[in-house]
C-alpha cells in the first residue's frame, strides 16, 4: 500500500535510481505503471547486500525492468552479470561525481571593481565565522608584508557582522570599505567587506585564491569548494570540513587546493598562490576535477530527455 500510495502521490515520469541496494516492490510496481527505470553509477558493494545473495532470482527480475544500466567499474559489471544481465546490458561508465555549479555575477560589476583593482592581487576569504576572523586578519597582515597592494574580501558568516568586521580591521589599523554601501576600493583600500551571497561568484572570478571559512573552527563543515574551482580560484581550508570532505579530497589530491591550520600557513600560502603563475596551475588543476564527471552527466541529462520525448510523443 505504502508503494502505491507513493507512485500516486507522485506519478514518475521516469525514475533513476544510483548504487544499487534496489527496493523490488518499488521498482517493480513503478514499472508496471510503464515509468521508465535507469539504474546509473552502480556498484559493486550495492549488491552485496543479504537479499541479493539468497533471492538472487529477485535481483535477477528487477534489474530485468531497466532501460538503461550504467556502472562505474568492470567489477561492477561483473557484479551485474552474475545477477543475470548480459555484457550487452550493462554500459561501463567512469563515477558519477559531483561538478561545481558556475554562479552566476553582475558583469559589469566584474568589469567595474576589476578596474578600480587592476594591477592589485586580491584574494577572497568566504563564509568566515567567528572564532576565524583573527586567523584572517593575521594572514592578511602577514601576506601585505611581501604583497603591499594586496586586496582581502571577507564574506562574513555566522554570527559574524559586517560592523563587527569593520569595527575590528580598523581597530587593527586597516583601511576598510563595506561593498554593500556601494563603496569602490581605492589605492589605499587593504579589506573589502561584503555580507551578500548573491556576489560570491563575483568575488570567486577576481579572486585567484580564496580561503574557504568555517573549516577552522568547530561545528561548522566548511563551504562547497567546487563552487571556486569552477570559477578559477585556488582553494586553502582548514581540517574542518566534513560537510564537502569528497570534494576537497579530490581537489587536492589534483593540486587545486592546500589544507592550511594557522594564519601564519595562511599568509604564506596567500603570498605564494597569488603569483598568476601560481594561481594558473592550481586554477587548471581545479578545473579538472569540476569538469570531471560533466560528460557522464551529459549522457544521462540526454538519456532522461529522450525518454521524456517519447512519453510525449515528440520522437
Amino acid at each position: 500500500k505504502s508503494v502505491a500510495a507513493f507512485l500516486d502521490h507522485w506519478s514518475p515520469d521516469l525514475c533513476i535510481w544510483t548504487w544499487g541496494g534496489l527496493r523490488p516492490n518499488l521498482i517493480l510496481a513503478a514499472s508496471d505503471r510503464g515509468c521508465p527505470l535507469f539504474l546509473i553509477d552502480a556498484d559493486t558493494a550495492g549488491f552485496d547486500g543479504r537479499r541479493d545473495r539468497w533471492l538472487p532470482d529477485v535481483a535477477r527480475t528487477v534489474l530485468a525492468r531497466f532501460a538503461a544500466v550504467m556502472v562505474r567499474s568492470p567489477a561492477a559489471a561483473r557484479r551485474l552479470m552474475q545477477l543475470g544481465l548480459t555484457r550487452d546490458d550493462i554500459e561501463v561508465t567512469t563515477a558519477l561525481l559531483p561538478g561545481g555549479q558556475a554562479l552566476p555575477c553582475n558583469e559589469d560589476d566584474v568589469s567595474e571593481l576589476a578596474s578600480a583593482c587592476v594591477g592589485r592581487a586580491i584574494w577572497f576569504a568566504n563564509g568566515v565565522q567567528p572564532e576565524e576572523l583573527q586567523t584572517v586578519l593575521s594572514a592578511h597582515r602577514h601576506a601585505l608584508r611581501l604583497s603591499h597592494r594586496l586586496l582581502l574580501v571577507i564574506r562574513p558568516a555566522g554570527d559574524l557582522r559586517p560592523d563587527d568586521v569593520m569595527s575590528e580591521a580598523r581597530a587593527q589599523d586597516f583601511r576598510v570599505l563595506n561593498w554593500d554601501d556601494g563603496n569602490y576600493p581605492d589605492e589605499t583600500t587593504q579589506i573589502l567587506i561584503s555580507e551578500d551571497i548573491r556576489d560570491l561568484g563575483l568575488f570567486y572570478r577576481l579572486a585567484p585564491v580564496s580561503f574557504l571559512g568555517g573549516s577552522l573552527a568547530a561545528g561548522h563543515g566548511g563551504h562547497d569548494p567546487l563552487e571556486a574551482a569552477a570559477l578559477g580560484s585556488a582553494v586553502l581550508y582548514g581540517p574542518r570540513v566534513s560537510r564537502f570532505m569528497q570534494s576537497y579530497s579530490r581537489l587536492a589530491a589534483a593540486g587545486a587546493a592546500r589544507i592550511i591550520n594557522d594564519s601564519s600557513a595562511l599568509g604564506t600560502a596567500i603570498t605564494r598562490l597569488v603569483a598568476p603563475d601560481q594561481a594558473a596551475v592550481m586554477a587548471h588543476a581545479g578545473w579538472d576535477v569540476v569538469s570531471e564527471g560533466a560528460a557522464l552527466t551529459d549522457q544521462i541529462s540526454d538519456l532522461v530527455q529522450d525518454a521524456l520525448d517519447a512519453q510525449a510523443g515528440l520522437s
